[in-house]
């Protein structure tokens, strides 16, 4: 009984999260001026791309028979703008996205997954299939697919650092990734390499809170990772001060050395600046500009 109280308490909490952040991802998007046009692009056909392997979310009209028929495995025809038109996006829900150092702050989590909802919302605008990296939730259209990504998004995950996703990777696709990048830098440079290895470009936003990066601590300190696995405790936080400024400053100059090997783009972003402009900004790299 207890344990259905909890799942039941659960689910209804996670349903509750879900409306207020469409509501404040639209109205971000709303903010956002795209001009005439949106993002549809001329040259665009339907000439063939190629084929791939099915994927859960794959309707089955989508399967090509002629060509699943010549073995055991189901394959999809994909066309040309169908491909040019695929942005697969990345949100870290692992436990130190959800830190704030003030409760004036919104946690890092709930800014990442603001800006990667109202980015989805404004690409699904202009006409492009927006989805999951992985094979949870392949690219679509729609409004209905919108409303999956925020449920997706709705779900923490009680590890302290998530790794990227990597798997299924559309070729010559678009991708975003969002992130603190706090965690182990390998399984970045995994994901980054495998996608480029499949023309995959796309943009690396950081976002961090203030506190990380100013340090403000002093004196009697205790550090604990958000989800609890990491706890230390300092009579001179100070101290720490210099060596902590130093380890960030190395982690951002290995993110910037990836994303320039890679060609993708990066950015970084502070939970107290204006989440218009990150948009703006995520918006206008995904379309090859510099803001």
């Amino acid at each position: 009984m207890n344990a259905g109280l909890t799942l039941r308490e659960r689910s209804e909490a996670e349903a509750s999260r879900l409306p207020p952040l469409l509501a404040r991802a639209e109205h971000l998007a709303g903010t956002v001026l795209l001009g005439d046009h949106g993002r549809r692009r001329s040259g665009m056909g339907d000439d063939f791309w190629q084929y791939r392997p099915a994927q859960v979310g794959d309707s089955r009209r989508m399967i090509d028979h002629r060509r699943s028929a010549r073995g055991d495995q189901q394959f999809v025809r994909e066309r040309e703008w169908q491909i040019a038109q695929s942005v697969m996006l990345w949100v870290d829900q692992g436990a130190s996205m959800r830190f704030a150092s003030d409760a004036s702050l919104p946690t890092k989590a709930d800014r990442a997954r603001l800006l990667g909802l109202a980015t989805s919302i404004l690409l699904a605008r202009g006409g492009e299939r927006v989805g999951l990296t992985g094979t949870t939730l392949p690219p679509r259209r729609g409004n209905a697919q919108i409303i999956r990504l925020a449920q997706a998004w709705s779900e923490d995950d009680q590890a302290d650092y998530a790794p990227p996703e990597h798997r299924a990777m559309i070729p010559h696709a678009r991708a975003v990734f969002i992130s603190d990048f706090l965690g182990p830098m390998e399984e970045v440079e995994l994901a980054l390499s495998k996608a480029a290895d499949r023309g995959v470009r796309g943009v690396v936003l950081q976002v961090l809170d203030p506190g990380e990066e100013n340090f403000p601590y002093r004196g009697r300190t205790i550090f604990e990772s958000v989800g609890g696995s990491a706890r230390h405790e300092t009579l001179k936080a100070s101290d720490l001060r210099d060596r902590y400024l130093a380890r960030l400053a190395e982690r951002k100059d290995t993110l910037m050395r990836l994303c320039r090997v890679t060609g993708w783009q990066l950015g970084l972003h502070h939970t107290g600046d204006s989440a218009q402009a990150a948009l703006l900004w995520l918006y206008s790299a995904l379309d090859g500009g510099r803001v």
